[in-house]
């Protein structure tokens, strides 16, 4: 497994990171993991851009300080404090999108492993109302993770993101609640967990540190997020 470490404060290359990460794969032939925080950003789905109330929801993200993107993969919007984690898993495949539900299932699993390793009371779900949806969310007091995935013919990334400060909890749950109220989507800013208030730390490194442990990294092929951008 190729490990790529480090964070651009670029949010366009730091993106161009991401989405090389399938190509490498290809090129290697062998798995590649980035854990990291990405930079503060307003991350939108493909479906709130057809919702009538999208650019009021643009706005209200840049008066939040949020820059506000559209995301390839993923529901509805998501948020992204500057420590919120991000994780991006590529791994070649030939099967296609026959993989799909054994993928979603297994790095479920491995989330969930990481996040019992630091401390963190966690399941797989989510609370009713809760930013971006989806069946294989893990939550704790609220919800914690979500993950989505795109497949290409013969490489498949796994992505997703994970709420770790108490403090990044209510920064979340404060620009999300008129974000969503904007796009007509339900929204409950109690919905909004931690691995903090689950029970594990507020240390975002330690959280990072967990996710490679678990998706199996080797720090003996790490490559930089900048050597990778060029």
């Amino acid at each position: 497994m190729r490990l790529i470490e480090g964070t651009l404060a670029d949010i366009d290359r730091d993106r161009a990171v991401t989405t090389s990460l399938t190509r490498l794969a290809t090129d290697v032939d062998e798995s590649v993991l980035r854990v990291w925080t990405p930079p503060k950003q307003l991350a939108f789905g493909r479906r709130d851009t057809t919702a009538e109330g999208y650019d009021r929801a643009r706005r209200i993200a840049a008066r939040h300080d949020y820059a506000p993107i559209v995301r390839r993969v993923g529901g509805s919007a998501v948020a992204y404090t500057g420590n919120t984690v991000s994780f991006a898993y590529a791994v070649p495949t030939d099967d296609g999108r026959d993989g799909i539900d054994r993928r979603y299932r297994d790095v479920t699993e491995t989330m969930l492993g990481a996040f019992r390793e630091v401390g963190a009371h966690v399941a797989q779900g989510e609370p009713t109302d809760s930013f971006c949806p989806g069946d294989y969310s893990v939550k704790g007091d609220g919800k914690i993770a979500g993950i989505a995935q795109r497949v290409r013919r013969d490489c498949a990334l796994v992505g997703g993101c994970v709420i770790v400060r108490s403090a990044d909890r209510d920064a979340i749950a404060a620009v999300l609640d008129p974000v969503y109220s904007a796009l007509g989507v339900p929204f409950e800013p109690e919905s909004v967990g931690s691995i903090a208030t689950a029970g594990g730390p507020e240390d975002v490194d330690s959280v990072i540190g967990a996710l490679e442990s678990a998706f199996g990294a080797d720090r003996t092929t790490t490559v930089s997020a900048a050597e990778l951008a060029g």
